[in-house]
């Protein structure tokens, strides 16, 4: 099982996406995703956050929330346990980045990009609600078969 951190950073109304483009042998290829990424030894939610959002944006995190944690199983890949955050105060410049390009895209618009149908879910609850959630999704290969959301 893998532990990851995933970001949605928000400024006017928009959050920054990441068009995966450049990585080579990328699951998430051609896909827009938040920013994150898969925990280091003995790292923390938060401490794998900040690290993958300086990495992959050359922003720091000022202020952040653990929104979800979401479940992803697969008859195809690891099962992947993602802690979801959102954050709306950071410093930097934001830089250009090797796993794809960034873009900051109006969230009335997001749900229209090449999305995973489980990330429409929990993208859709971010957007609607400000509370903790869970969320388990289950794929067969990149068909979504199964979503159990958990409300608290």
């Amino acid at each position: 099982m893998m532990n990851t951190t995933l970001c949605y950073i928000e400024k006017e109304n928009k959050y920054l996406m990441l068009h995966r483009t450049k990585k080579e042998n990328d699951l998430n290829e051609g896909k827009w995703i938040g920013v994150g990424g898969k925990f280091e030894k003995d790292e923390t939610p938060e401490e794998c956050l900040l690290r993958e959002v300086r990495e992959e944006t050359g922003l720091t995190l000022t202020r952040y929330k653990l929104r979800a944690v979401i479940t992803f199983r697969s008859d195809e890949w690891e099962t992947e346990y993602m802690y979801l955050f959102t954050a709306d105060e950071f410093t930097g410049e934001l830089m250009d980045c090797n796993e794809g390009e960034l873009e900051w895209v109006d969230k009335d618009k997001i749900l229209e990009l090449n999305i995973w149908e489980g990330d429409k879910i929990f993208l859709k609850k971010m957007i609607e609600e400000d509370h903790f959630f869970t969320l388990k999704v289950v794929y067969e290969g990149d068909k979504l078969v199964e979503s159990v959301l958990n409300d608290y």
